[in-house]
């Protein structure tokens, strides 16, 4: 479906001075500087899969994706999707290609979503039996059908992103890109729109998923890639995101006394949530869980306890940590 070969994107950028001898000298000969936004990234997406790529903010996440619809040309490296080069065959390609982002509307404000999708029918050249048998199938899934008539601006935050998202897949498309698309929705909505992701996913479409909430990736993801500063971090399975942090347990204690800190080796307090109530991180390599229990409830008292596996947040969070201390390493090397 896509495969990137040393993919490089580099930026010329003008340096500001601070000091007024410095402006001074930028009104005659301003300095330039290269930055790399994208550093020698190479990956294979196949048919199908739903990829998360993840990193924090300035990674290159953004960067990496425009180059991949074909919005920005690479510095240097391949990209073929589709069986076609974004940035030179862009006409055919974004034909074949889907895209929803959270925080920007495909829909027109002041009419309903009924005449957008129509006006998207002629976009792509769509004709009217398949249009109708798509249009049909996409309101039935995410069940907008009493909200078509509506002009969008009446719409809630909820049913305005189902709209976005018939407005990306009307035209059938094989390779959908989603940056943000459960941004600022409630439970049931953010559900709702999981579901029908991995409907259309069983049906063959390939998801390419950017974002910040990372229970989006937990319920869709199949595989994870992570960039920082621009170079991939980490490219295999969720499971194995996981494993990463060996075998960890996050427990939540109520005890009957209150809980000192404690220097044991296995064992963190993450968070003190009360005088009775705590979180504690145990690596049960090294502090068998059921020991653990026996322990502490024979000293403080167990009133209750939730064991949970290691947020995914507390995972990423270690993962650019790692990553930082390795190029500081690398630095200081050099």
């Amino acid at each position: 479906m896509i495969e990137v070969r040393n993919l490089t994107k580099t930026y010329m950028t003008h340096e500001r001075g601070h000091t007024l001898r410095e402006v001074a000298k930028n009104l005659i000969r301003r300095p330039m500087k290269e930055i790399t936004a994208v550093n020698n990234l190479s990956f294979i997406v196949p048919q199908g899969e739903m990829l998360a790529f993840l990193g924090p903010n300035g990674a290159g996440k953004s960067t990496t994706l425009k180059m991949l619809t074909g919005v920005l040309h690479p510095t240097a490296g391949e990209v073929r999707a589709l069986g076609l080069v974004p940035w030179k065959q862009r006409r055919e390609y974004v034909g074949k290609i889907g895209a929803v982002f959270g925080q920007k509307s495909q829909l027109l404000w002041d009419i309903p979503p009924a005449d957008a999708f129509y006006m998207n029918k002629a976009i792509y050249g769509v004709p009217e039996p398949e249009y109708r048998a798509t249009l049909n199938e996409l309101v039935e899934l995410l069940e907008v059908g009493d909200v078509m008539r509506k002009p969008t601006r009446q719409l809630s935050l909820g049913e305005r992103m189902k709209c976005e998202f018939i407005m990306a897949m009307l035209h059938r498309p094989q390779l959908v890109f989603l940056d943000e698309p459960t941004i600022g929705l409630d439970m049931i909505a953010k559900e709702n729109i999981r579901g029908f992701i991995r409907s259309m996913n069983r049906q063959g479409v390939t998801f390419i998923l950017t974002t910040h909430d990372l229970e989006d990736v937990e319920m869709l993801a199949e595989r994870v890639i992570v960039i920082n500063h621009g170079t991939i971090v980490f490219d295999d399975a969720l499971g194995s995101l996981r494993s990463r942090v060996g075998n960890k347990k996050s427990v939540r204690l109520t005890t009957e006394a209150a809980v000192p800190d404690l220097q044991l080796q296995g064992l963190r307090i993450a968070e003190r949530l009360g005088p009775l109530e705590i979180e504690v991180e145990i690596d049960t390599d090294l502090l068998p869980l059921k020991h653990f229990i026996r322990d502490f409830n024979d000293v403080y008292g167990i009133a209750d306890m939730d064991i949970e596996s290691i947020p995914i947040e507390s995972i990423m969070k270690e993962l650019y940590l790692e990553n930082a201390e390795a190029r500081s390493e690398a630095a200081v090397t050099k």
